[in-house]
């Protein structure tokens, strides 16, 4: 598919300069821009956090940090990864790109996609907030509860709590905003002759996700509304001794924290579908069965939520249930994994870092899986339930489909965002220690997890010593390896060789017959699509 007609004569319109142009903007790439900006920012302070813990658990016995403030530490750098980092990141190329692929002007409600990214800095000022707070005189305890907030304990802590729970609540809204907005973009402005099943699966990926979050955002914040209630307003909705039930609150806060997972990784594996074809030079293989697929995904997904549960209790039905759900919604995601796989099948290969990162995925994402797998049946997840195992399990999930693929997309279309090269050399170099180092901190985490180590735990027997220490020297070395990232991006801004226009050979799509970088206003007449 390509666009017969391009407009050019609008270039001269640029953008306003100044501050102006970031406080009151409502162009897609400049908002698309700041959410990347502010996520990167979130990356790192989460990064420090969990620095901070793999310095901790470097040794046994209590080495820097008091176990109320290794917990907070636990919590802090969850939220602020899982809801400052990655999905602002996700959204930040949702933004820039999702108008550019399907010939769309801009977004659709784009005053309200300039108020969906504000919200965020208001957000992540009471995310972090909520962990400084404890620290002023009468600021109350830590949040020692894990990103999971489980009550008592959450109704128990000081006023930092209340600082979590009114972030979470900007947060969900930001995130319904800006997925309403996509929804309707993706409906309403696509280029004339464009279906559905035309689109990119970038878009795709993006329609999917924008449903999910506005299905499940609303449940977590009802949850946190009844922890505000239970904790200053004389309710029991968690309080067992006021008649109430903790586990309710697991019910709500999972019903939300599992699709979370497929929300996070499904537009990395948009990406994926964009990086693997390019650089196979072959057409994208089973088209229609990654659509199927994420559909079955999003609906599956938004049933299992209960095997992050296993030990509470529930009724042999239930647990078979969930059970045989969990392992059911490892299809489609195996059927998105072969479909790349196919398409790289006798492809006229090159590895380039996209490429690179793509492959490294598949690798690692299929890894992370199988112990999910493992994790699915029951009497198994008994031995496994809150051991370091689940940690590794859950960051060979994460990082790979998540982080990982939103490096991908950074090294595929930073040249079409600056208009200039990377470095190739340099970005090669950050690919290898960041997978390396990743492997070397999260692998050995399985065999002490199987071992017996809990997580979530300030000191740890001796006998897991020597691979707590492996895993935080890796993790050091994974760590450091993003401030490499950061140059990257810089010197390619600063001093980035000219881009093409098509950056890549086999590059496919609308977004490639716009100039690098694009125009400040992209399609302001639709582009004609060749039958």
């Amino acid at each position: 598919m390509t666009a017969i007609t391009l407009d050019h004569e609008h270039e001269h319109h640029g953008p306003p300069h100044g501050l102006r142009r970031w406080l009151f903007s409502t162009n897609h790439k400049d908002i698309g821009t700041m959410y990347l900006i502010f996520a990167l920012i979130m990356l790192f302070m989460g990064g420090a956090s969990a620095m901070l813990i793999r310095m901790e658990l470097f040794m046994p016995g209590l080495q820097l940090l008091e176990p109320d403030l290794y917990n907070n530490l636990v919590t802090n750098h969850a939220l602020l990864m899982i809801f400052g980092a990655v999905m602002p990141a996700a959204a930040g190329m949702a933004n820039w790109m999702i108008p550019l692929m399907i010939g769309a002007p801009d977004m659709a409600l784009p005053r309200m996609n300039n108020l969906s990214f504000w919200i965020l800095p208001a957000a992540g000022t009471m995310l972090i907030l909520s962990f400084v707070v404890p620290f002023f005189p009468g600021g109350g305890t830590q949040i020692n509860t894990g990103w999971t907030l489980y009550p008592p304990l959450s109704i128990q802590v000081g006023m930092s709590m209340d600082f979590l729970i009114f972030a979470i609540h900007l947060l969900g809204f930001s995130s319904v905003l800006a997925s309403i907005n996509i929804i309707v973009t993706i409906f309403n402005m696509r280029a004339p002759g464009m279906k559905l099943m035309q689109m990119p699966i970038f878009v795709w990926t993006w329609l999917v996700t924008a449903f999910l979050l506005i299905l499940v955002v609303p449940v977590l914040a009802g949850g946190v509304t009844m922890l505000l209630f239970d904790r200053h307003f004389g309710t029991s909705f968690f309080n067992a001794s006021g008649g109430g039930d903790p586990v309710l609150f697991q019910h709500l806060f999972w019903f939300f924290g599992h699709p979370e997972v497929y929300i996070l990784i499904l537009p990395s594996f948009g990406i994926l579908a964009a990086i693997v074809p390019t650089f196979s030079r072959k057409p994208l293989f089973g088209y229609n069965s990654l659509v199927g697929g994420m559909i079955a995904i999003m609906v599956i997904g938004m049933v299992v939520w209960a095997h992050h549960q296993y030990t509470i209790g529930m009724s042999l039905g239930s647990v078979s249930y969930f059970m045989i759900g969990t392992i059911i919604i490892s299809i489609p995601v195996g059927l998105m994994v072969f479909n790349y796989m196919a398409t790289m099948w006798k492809g006229s290969m090159t590895f380039e870092t996209p490429m690179l990162f793509a492959v490294a995925i598949l690798l690692m994402f299929s890894f992370g899986g199988l112990t999910g797998i493992m994790l699915a049946v029951v009497p198994a997840d008994m031995q496994y339930h809150d051991s370091m195992f689940v940690v590794a399990h859950f960051h060979y999930v994460l990082l790979p489909g998540a982080v990982f693929g939103l490096f991908a997309g950074v090294f595929y279309w930073l040249p079409k965002w600056t208009g200039h090269m990377y470095n190739e050399r340099l970005a090669k170099i950050f690919f290898w220690t960041n997978v390396i180092s990743f492997n070397a901190t999260f692998f050995p985490q399985h065999f002490i997890g199987l071992a017996g180590m809990p997580r979530r735990i300030v000191d740890y027997n001796v006998m897991f010593t020597e691979f707590n220490v492996i895993s935080s020297l890796a993790a050091f070395v994974f760590g450091l390896s993003h401030l490499l990232l950061l140059y990257i991006i810089i010197d390619t801004i600063r001093r980035g060789k000219q881009a093409k226009d098509r950056v890549w050979e086999g590059a496919e799509g609308l977004e490639w017959e716009l100039p690098s970088p694009p125009p400040y206003h992209s399609w302001t007449t639709a582009p004609v699509l060749a039958r």
